[in-house]
């Protein structure tokens, strides 16, 4: 599962669910949406579990952890009642709300394997040697692809004041940007199985440009309960669209043309008569 938020900048002053924060983009205060989602992957499929809009996490706003372990309760929950392990799967996240106390409250909640993203900022000691992870990025020697991990890595043992004794995982993306992972699970894991782990996180990166970019969320103007029914629909379509990628007249278009052919040449009953089980009333 991977967990991540996306931020959206509105204008209209009645909207629900706005808050007031400091955008590194437009170097000022704006007004705006943070919706923290929870996706499952499923061979290379990003699949929203839970959405909740939230507070821009800040210096007067640290109750983002609260917020997601809450959503995680729930989820437990829900999965338990089907007979599923929830924790069984392997979570991954950003850096921005990373903490010891979190690390374990998810541990105590049943997650085993977690993978978190870190920040350069963070100090870590290696070898002996104590500095921050953006000068170890320029000391350590990163060991050509291999079997299970196809980019130039490098897996550590490191200890923080912070975090205490964690493994990490340095991986090179491109020619000249390096990154980091913390290794937050009860065990120690081998760098490819850490690797083979994260590999699928920026899956719900693209289920939030397609949401976006595809959906429009952005131009949800709804207020009250009116506006969680709005993400629903949108949520849906997302999910009849990649639904429909597993027929075979869809199946080598992107869900951009799949929106656009549905737009231009079909008619959503006939469309559900034909693609799935029995068909149900459209109103």
């Amino acid at each position: 599962m991977s967990i991540d938020n996306s931020v959206m900048d509105r204008l209209g002053k009645l909207l629900r669910c706005t808050w007031s924060w400091y955008s590194g983009r437009y170097h000022k205060v704006i007004r705006g949406q943070d919706l923290l989602g929870i996706v499952l992957t499923i061979n290379h499929i990003a699949l929203p579990l839970h959405l909740l809009f939230c507070s821009k996490q800040g210096r007067y706003n640290t109750n983002k952890a609260d917020v997601l372990l809450f959503m995680l309760s729930r989820l437990k929950a829900a999965f338990d009642r089907e007979g599923i392990d929830l924790t069984k799967i392997p979570l991954t996240m950003d850096s921005w709300f990373v903490s010891q106390p979190l690390r374990q409250r998810l541990h105590s909640l049943g997650f085993t394997k977690i993978m978190i993203a870190g920040k350069s900022n963070y100090t870590f000691t290696i070898g002996g040697k104590h500095q921050k992870t953006s000068q170890w990025k320029n000391d350590l020697v990163l060991h050509d692809p291999t079997w299970g991990i196809d980019v130039p890595s490098c897996r550590v043992h490191a200890y923080s004041p912070t975090f205490g004794a964690v493994i990490l995982f340095f991986f090179q993306k491109s020619t000249t940007r390096s990154y980091y992972l913390m290794n937050f699970s009860r065990v120690s894991m081998r760098g490819a199985e850490i690797w083979h782990i994260w590999k699928q996180h920026h899956l719900i990166e693209c289920f939030w440009k397609i949401l976006k970019s595809i959906f429009h969320i952005r131009s949800m103007q709804l207020q009250g309960h009116g506006l969680y029914t709005a993400l629903l629909i949108k949520v849906l379509a997302y999910l009849l669209a990649i639904r429909l990628q597993a027929h075979r007249p869809f199946s080598k278009l992107t869900i951009t043309q799949i929106m656009r052919n549905l737009s231009r040449n079909h008619d959503l009953r006939d469309l559900i008569m034909t693609h799935f089980h029995a068909a149900f009333p459209i109103t």
